[in-house]
């Protein structure tokens, strides 16, 4: 349980971090987004911990980095090129 926890932190931490390097422009402060894909990491390994039980540590390595990316994604912000057009206009 103790490598399941520390290694989704360190992925976490590491799809945060390199997520934070790729998009700067579209993501906010680092500040918000390196503990946001670690915790997202961190339930992700609950939640997949729960729903499996011990013993499957590749997939709950899985589950992890999967709801880290989806948590992470929450904080993108539209690229700047990009503009809609209001429907009425």
């Amino acid at each position: 349980m103790l490598l399941e926890t520390l290694g989704s932190a360190m992925l976490g931490l590491a799809l945060a971090w390199a997520a934070a390097y790729r998009l700067p422009h579209r993501l906010p402060s680092r500040t918000l987004v390196l503990p946001t894909g670690v915790a997202g990491a961190l339930f992700g390994a609950f939640l997949t911990h729960t729903a499996l039980g011990a013993g499957h540590l590749l997939v709950i390595l899985i589950g992890a980095v999967a709801v880290s990316t989806a948590s992470l994604s929450l904080l993108l912000r539209p690229a700047e090129g990009f503009r809609r057009r209001s429907a009425t206009a």
